[in-house]
């Protein structure tokens, strides 16, 4: 089998599968290990693939976003310790926005369950999960921004959406991303994703990022924000602490949990 159709069977089973195994990849391609890394470095490379120790996971590009069922079965506890951090720096705000994705959405449900008791708050979100799981308490008011709604996340987007966040003024955002690094800051494959979250980044006093380590080093398609605009980098432990100190130095607090 050559290089080229390799590869194309590597990135699809990754995409597929969420993550690919250096191992089981070699035996399945009857080829050996050496030759599936160097396959992989050159996915890498090429920005396809992320390197993670024994394979590799894709990268969310404009061709490629993964679907709610991977997102929703990947990586949970760390994805609840993120939220569960990121919901204990509310600092008194009384207005929020939350973002797309399923990592905010835990947010939204940590807030709900931490917020103390008579305490209000105002949660604006383009995302119908994160809107769903606060409609029930009788100390937050839900609104709901309206736009064409993306099957792949359940969140709303284009200009109904962003002319709202044009008129208001929110304490804090905590916003997700389908890549961040120092080169290239915030990213996300899909332009019309992006123009909400930088909306957001324009109409927010403060911006809290929350995403797993999987999401550090990747650059997307559109950039929405930099990394200076952020209070706060939530993530977990999969960021090493050489790497957090190196985007701490460009202004963010970086929380690994």
């Amino acid at each position: 089998m050559e290089a080229d159709e390799r590869q194309r069977q590597i990135l699809a089973r990754a995409r597929n599968d969420g993550r690919v195994e250096v191992s089981s990849l070699a035996d399945d391609l009857q080829v050996a290990p050496e030759t599936v890394r160097r396959d992989l470095r050159q996915l890498v490379e090429r920005g396809m693939l992320q390197r993670v120790h024994g394979g590799a996971h894709p990268v969310e590009s404009v061709g490629y976003e993964s679907d709610l069922t991977h997102r929703t079965s990947s990586m949970i506890a760390e994805k609840r310790r993120i939220a569960a951090a990121a919901a204990a720096r509310l600092g008194g705000a009384e207005s929020v926005y939350i973002d797309e994705g399923v990592t905010p959405q835990m947010v939204a449900e940590a807030i709900a369950a931490t917020l103390p008791p008579g305490n209000k708050l105002t949660v604006v979100t383009s995302s119908l999960l994160a809107a769903g799981a606060l409609a029930n308490d009788p100390n937050i008011t839900v609104l709901l921004l309206g736009g064409r709604l993306r099957g792949l996340t359940m969140a709303t987007v284009d200009h109904w959406a962003t002319r709202v966040l044009k008129e208001l003024v929110i304490d804090l955002a905590f916003l997700g991303a389908n890549g961040i690094s120092r080169e290239h800051g915030l990213t996300t494959p899909d332009p019309a994703v992006a123009a909400v979250k930088a909306q957001v980044v324009a109409s927010s006093r403060r911006r809290i990022f929350v995403g797993v380590h999987t999401k550090f080093g990747v650059s997307g398609f559109c950039r929405f924000a930099d990394l200076p605009d952020f209070e706060a980098l939530v993530t977990d432990t999969g960021v090493s602490a050489s790497d957090a100190h190196r985007y701490s130095v460009l202004g963010p607090h970086v929380i690994r949990t």
